[in-house]
């Protein structure tokens, strides 16, 4: 149904992407509306989000918000309303810093988006998608979510927090019967803001790690590694032993 106050934007595909002022969250709104979806992109940067507007006035539309804020529901509905309906949403705001000395505030803001903002947008859109029938709910998170690490705790450990829970709700959409896809992605190091450290390699330019996720949500994966080699080192650490990985985490 048309909401008031909104055009209609006819029956194609709805996305949103929560997080998409930069980086991979750009990247995917400018492929998704390159090929003739709505795309509704968020941010804390309005100015970003608006220079993505212009360029594709017809398919974008924004909604400016900090997603460790108090009001992301509202936010949430008020751009469900602008695309007239959702099929897809994309939780890419994520957040992490070297925390060497245990650093209490970054180790606190990494959990806020990492954890909640993201619980509080994909708990709402799952349930909207129940109520709808269908949907898709994608999420960056991290092949660090594979095992912990010392120099930032809280986002190894807020990556593996969304990364389960993604595959809870898959499991909860088999049991529910629901034709709700559920897709986790775990890139590894992509040329971002997020890219820190200093032992580094196989980094991959955004443009190339959004188009492999665009196409890994296309064919509703599971989970999806970016880019694709990754998954030979989210193999390895995962049965890699303690005393080597106390050595190099």
């Amino acid at each position: 149904m048309q909401q008031q106050g909104y055009p209609s934007r006819g029956s194609g595909s709805k996305v949103i992407i929560i997080g998409s002022t930069s980086g991979i969250g750009r990247e995917l709104a400018t492929i998704y509306a390159g090929k003739g979806y709505f795309v509704g992109i968020t941010g804390r940067r309005n100015e970003l989000l608006l220079s993505l507007q212009k360029k594709f006035p017809k398919n974008i539309v924004t909604e400016c918000f900090d997603v460790t804020q108090k009001e992301n529901i509202p936010h949430l509905q008020t751009l469900i309303q602008k695309l007239d309906g959702l099929d897809i949403l994309i939780y890419n705001s994520g957040y992490g810093d070297i925390s060497k000395t245990l650093d209490g505030e970054i180790e606190k803001h990494t959990t806020d988006v990492n954890v909640n903002g993201f619980i509080e947008i994909v708990c709402y859109a799952f349930n909207y998608f129940v109520n709808q029938g269908h949907g898709q709910i994608a999420c960056t998170s991290s092949i660090a979510s594979v095992r912990g690490n010392s120099m930032a705790p809280a986002y190894s450990a807020s990556k593996a927090f969304e990364s389960t829970y993604m595959e809870g709700l898959w499991i909860k959409a088999k049991k529910m019967k629901k034709e709700i896809a559920v897709t986790d992605i775990q890139p590894g190091f992509v040329d971002t803001g997020l890219a820190k450290g200093k032992r580094k390699f196989w980094i991959a330019p955004p443009q190339k790690a959004a188009m492999q996720i665009y196409l890994a949500i296309k064919r509703k994966k599971k989970r999806t590694y970016v880019t694709k080699r990754w998954w030979i080192i989210a193999k390895l650490l995962k049965w890699m032993p303690d005393f080597l990985l106390s050595k190099i985490g």
